[in-house]
């Protein structure tokens, strides 16, 4: 019986090792225009993004320790593929208040929602965990840029 529990020790143990193999990768492009940059939000909200969204939602991750081991790392880069895809931090669109526009305010409902950041985020990443009054500050930040890009386009 020990013999058999041995083996299949051996087995656990290389098929990890193995897996360690199939690592996608983990990049950062190239930051073409950033919200910071284009918005400049007051010290608090700007850290407030920085914690809660832009992991996820920016070509700035922060890839911890754990990203490089499989199976976290499948599911580390499919998140911030997805987030990156559905918005991103540093591909903004300071050229189209208009869509723009619609970001701060698809930002704004999120946040405000709870939608995001998302719970297995926060789960492990505390600086995330948003307060409601912390909610409340950034998300009437989101509103009232979006409202100033909206004057600008008049639309």
């Amino acid at each position: 019986m020990k013999r058999k529990f041995k083996w299949i020790f051996i087995a656990l143990v290389a098929g990890f090792a193995l897996l360690q193999l199939t690592n996608p990768p983990r990049t950062n492009p190239p930051v073409i225009h950033d919200l910071m940059a284009s918005s400049a939000p007051p010290p608090q909200v700007a850290a407030m993004l920085h914690a809660a969204c832009y992991d996820c939602h920016s070509s700035e991750t922060r890839w911890p320790w754990y990203s490089h081991i499989a199976p976290m790392s499948w599911l580390i880069a499919g998140d911030v593929k997805e987030g990156r895809e559905n918005l991103n931090l540093s591909d903004w669109p300071n050229d189209n208040p208009v869509r723009a526009t619609r970001r701060l305010e698809d930002m704004s409902d999120e946040v405000g929602s709870g939608e995001m950041p998302l719970p297995k985020y926060t789960k492990i990443h505390a600086d995330a965990r948003l307060t409601e009054s912390q909610r409340k500050e950034l998300t009437d930040w989101l509103d009232a840029e979006a409202a100033r890009l909206k004057s600008m386009t008049g639309k």
